[in-house]
């Protein structure tokens, strides 16, 4: 074999990985400390650099792996610092990455929110989102292995950033994880009233329903209410001589007026037919049932607030003196 056959054999050979590093991404100093690689071997096509220092076998390798972003930069927090904000509460299993509605200069969804110490040092990076604050050692804790901040703390982060109804989004889907009560999160900021963005946190706890069962629920609830449509009580059960019937998304009970939030599972077949049939119930319990969609809520909400408006009135014109 000719020297030019043996390098073109040895080219197309597959790397020999190391067990340890074929799944997790992790320190290239450290693997070639260890005598695991090369630096040579690091620089070839079966790693791929996800941060300074930091590497991932091309297998394990995901664009948009949120965990696998997090693990990533896990590996260059210095001491003191977390996981944060929408990664944190992503870990906790409130998926909050993706936002509703696209705005220009937006953070990238795999962008991995951290806290860091005011004397804390890391180098900038396209998927690093840095916030500075003070992070005692309470408010961090380890899940699943990486340092976060803890459920508490991350609700009241989240729900005193961004528009307010971000923030609303957010405190009540860590709400509906029950990893946050209400009331703990009530004393958490009471301690805390000269923080940045507390004023908005304390409006968002007033408006907080820990029942509301979606981010595009709490959307279609807080745009009623702010359209004078409230007050409206969440998951509703509705009994017609004692019997269950249904539990509906919000509701005026008094008027017999339904508001339901249908997301894409609805338009599959089994759920077509149980809806149909729920529906029906509801209509001969003499309720009536407003259904909405995302487009309704992000894109129409006039018309949305009209149609409900208009029920309302409508209702509430035919309804008995008390």
């Amino acid at each position: 074999m000719t020297v030019g056959s043996r390098h073109a054999a040895w080219m197309s050979s597959p790397a020999s990985v190391p067990r340890r590093l074929s799944a997790l991404p992790f320190r290239g100093s450290r693997a070639v400390d260890q005598g695991l690689l090369t630096w040579e071997m690091l620089r070839g096509p079966t790693w791929v650099r996800l941060l300074p220092d930091v590497y991932v076998h091309r297998d394990a390798h995901r664009a948009d792996d949120h965990r696998m972003w997090c693990e990533a930069v896990a590996l260059r927090l210095p001491a003191g610092a977390a996981v944060a904000g929408r990664s944190a509460a992503w870990l906790f299993g409130v998926d909050l990455l993706a936002p509703h509605i696209p705005q220009a200069g937006h953070v990238p969804q795999a962008a991995v929110s951290v806290l860091l110490p005011a004397a804390a040092r890391l180098r900038p990076h396209p998927r690093l989102l840095v916030v500075r604050s003070p992070l005692p050692e309470r408010d961090r804790t380890c899940f699943g292995g990486l340092p976060v901040t803890t459920p508490l703390r991350t609700a009241f982060d989240l729900g005193r950033r961004g528009s307010r109804t971000e923030a609303l989004v957010a405190v009540e889907a860590l709400l509906r994880r029950r990893s946050v009560t209400l009331p703990a999160l009530r004393d958490y900021a009471a301690t805390r009233s000269g923080w940045p963005g507390v004023p908005l946190l304390r409006e968002v706890l007033a408006l907080a329903e820990p029942l509301s069962e979606s981010p595009m629920e709490t959307r279609l609830r807080l745009l009623l209410l702010d359209a004078g449509l409230g007050p409206l009580t969440a998951q509703h059960e509705v009994r017609a001589g004692g019997r269950f019937v249904a539990r509906v998304d919000l509701a005026w009970p008094e008027l017999r007026i339904a508001v339901e939030y249908d997301g894409d599972h609805h338009r599959e077949r089994v759920h077509f037919r149980r809806d149909v049939a729920r529906l029906n119930a509801l209509r001969a319990a003499g309720w009536v049932v407003l259904r909405f969609t995302a487009d309704d809520v992000l894109r129409r909400p006039e018309a949305t607030i009209a149609l409900v408006r208009q029920a309302v009135a409508e209702r509430r014109a035919t309804a008995p003196p008390r």
